[in-house]
């Protein structure tokens, strides 16, 4: 068993992870993932508070970013899937806040939970 542990850890604290994990280009992705979980966070909320301004701007960034990760080397899929991740957010809220203001195509969930509250009490 010793050995199985010791094989365990002299695999993966090799110099190579010890690096990539101490670079930016884990820490960087790491960091910006908060991005894309406030944008989940929010998909249940007002479509009244989203700023279609501010996530037409978090589109396009998203979407230039997740390029950038694709094309430099070496590739940094973890920033790709940050910025996937959030380019998908935030055109559900995008698609939300056009819904809200211009569309009407669809009862957002917000009103359809609060209608159910209020008829229930």
């Amino acid at each position: 068993m010793a050995k199985v542990i010791t094989n365990y850890f002299a695999r993966y604290s090799r110099k190579e992870w010890t690096d990539y994990f101490l670079s930016t280009h884990f820490w960087g992705p790491v960091a910006n993932w908060g991005l894309p979980i406030a944008a989940i966070a929010d998909l249940k909320k007002n479509p009244e508070m989203i700023s279609g301004n501010m996530t037409t701007a978090l589109v396009i960034y998203s979407s230039v970013f997740m390029r950038f990760a694709w094309h430099v080397k070496p590739r940094n899929m973890l920033l790709f899937a940050c910025h996937m991740t959030n380019f998908s957010a935030q055109l559900g809220q995008l698609g939300r806040w056009l819904n809200h203001y211009h569309i009407h195509a669809f009862e957002d969930p917000y009103f359809k939970q609060k209608r159910l509250e209020q008829g229930s009490t």
